[in-house]
């Protein structure tokens, strides 16, 4: 349930090649640490990774676990894509409104994100295609590097299996 589909370094490593050789027709896209970085710019280069996709015809919403309407309001206006905010990944509540917007079939959407206990735990559970991506910024609260040193520790036991 843990194991990623694919992982790639970041979001804008992913081509649409690799999304069409996998029949993906839609993806949910993670926000923070995903798009943005914790001070909520924009990551290099996501702005025409996003109009290529749109231009190859492949659906995107963004699902995110933030509460600030504002400013995922904001920040999808800017990519001109819709959203989902208050997802409650990993429950499954987020993901199902994004495939309702998509108006896909969920073998046929990725969702792409940063964490693994909550963006590809919920995909694989909804049997969406899950693509992790490192981070884009380092984790500044205790917890949260704890978190990651377990899904580093997971993913590597994973891969000597």
């Amino acid at each position: 349930m843990l194991k990623p589909d694919a992982c790639f370094n970041k979001i804008t490593d992913i081509e649409v090649s690799f999304l069409k050789e996998n029949s993906i027709k839609g993806l949910i896209l993670d926000l923070d640490n995903t798009l943005i970085d914790l001070e909520h710019n924009f990551i290099e280069g996501i702005k025409d990774w996003i109009d290529n996709i749109k231009d190859n015809n492949i659906k995107i919403c963004i699902a995110t676990n933030s509460i600030s309407k504002n400013k995922i309001a904001y920040l999808a206006e800017q990519l001109d894509v819709p959203y989902v905010y208050v997802s409650l990944k990993p429950l499954k509540f987020g993901l199902k409104k994004a495939i309702k917007i998509l108006e896909l079939k969920n073998n046929e959407i990725a969702e792409i994100g940063d964490q693994l206990f909550t963006d590809v735990w919920v995909s694989n559970r909804m049997h969406i295609y899950s693509i992790l991506t490192k981070p884009v910024s380092k984790d500044r609260f205790k917890i949260d590097k704890l978190k990651r040193k377990i899904e580093k520790w997971y993913l590597t036991k994973d891969n000597n299996n």
